[in-house]
């Protein structure tokens, strides 16, 4: 890559997202331990476990550059992200920039909390939450015991406070009728069919352990440039942990700001593959 390429970074990438050639979200992996441990989480994320973090600087700056790259929206992920104590005021200050969505638990949300997610109340700011299963045991024997009420429980109370709520459901297979269950308890908290997506578990992180999930690599995933304190990577599945280590094989570069750098790397990868070369694994 040379000076040149990153230089035309913006006009570049731009083009790119306008035409349809490359994801218009940037990721931010804003930490990586969690409250919970569950058993595909693709970090190895619970208690205790290194944290990772990105700086909210860091978040911010990020933010603006992709913003100026031509980019159209952020995700905010983790470990669980409101471990992080400035995590409502930052996501007001980060819509400011882009359109946002960021990925929770929802078992944080005591009434302390919940006044100050009020914060990003009418804001372009969506909160996607796992549920799983329409019922408790199933939905906690992956997740953790208490995390099915603790989530119905967060959903309205977070409608009520203008916030907008997206339901994320992660499972080898689910039967419809089970499904219909989930779909009529998500509608019944608030949450229109809109708003709720599906995806499968990849098999990465501590789903390997479980032998739980898909395989997946480079060419399966969506090309969602993923930003993290050790680098920049492919895919929001790529930045993930096994046995402690960060996994690298989704690795483009440890250099993450200027963000054009990493861009550039991105767009030259998404431009050599072959036609037909889009990921195969419909996961948002």
């Amino acid at each position: 890559m040379t000076d040149l390429d990153v230089a035309s970074a913006p006009g570049m990438v731009g083009e790119a997202v306008a035409g349809g050639r490359l994801p218009g979200r940037v990721w931010l992996y804003s930490n990586y331990h969690c409250n919970i441990a569950c058993r595909y989480c693709l970090t190895e994320s619970g208690p205790g476990v290194p944290s990772r973090e990105l700086t909210p600087a860091a978040m911010l700056e990020t933010a603006a550059q992709a913003r100026e790259l031509g980019f159209t929206e952020l995700g905010v992920t983790g470990g669980e992200t409101f471990l992080m104590p400035s995590m409502p005021e930052l996501l007001a200050q980060l819509s400011a920039i882009l359109p946002v969505v960021v990925l929770t638990n929802a078992t944080l949300f005591s009434r302390r909390l919940l006044d100050r997610i009020r914060a990003v109340s009418g804001l372009p700011v969506a909160l996607q939450i796992s549920l799983d299963r329409p019922d408790a045991d199933p939905n906690d024997a992956m997740r953790a015991p208490g995390n099915f009420d603790k989530v119905v429980a967060a959903i309205p109370a977070l409608i009520e406070r203008g916030v907008t709520v997206r339901i994320a459901t992660t499972v080898e297979s689910i039967a419809d009728a089970e499904l219909d269950r989930l779909c009529a308890l998500h509608r019944g908290l608030g949450v229109p069919d809109s708003e709720h997506v599906i995806r499968p578990i990849v098999r990465r992180g501590r789903a390997v352990t479980h032998a739980l999930g898909v395989h997946a690599e480079l060419p399966d995933l969506p090309a969602e440039l993923t930003v993290t304190a050790a680098g920049a990577f492919w895919s929001p599945f790529g930045p993930t942990v096994r046995g402690g280590v960060l996994d690298t094989d989704l690795l483009l570069t440890r250099t993450t700001r200027p963000l054009s750098v990493p861009a550039t790397i991105m767009l030259a990868l998404m431009d050599a593959r072959p036609p037909g070369g889009d990921s195969t694994l419909n996961i948002r």
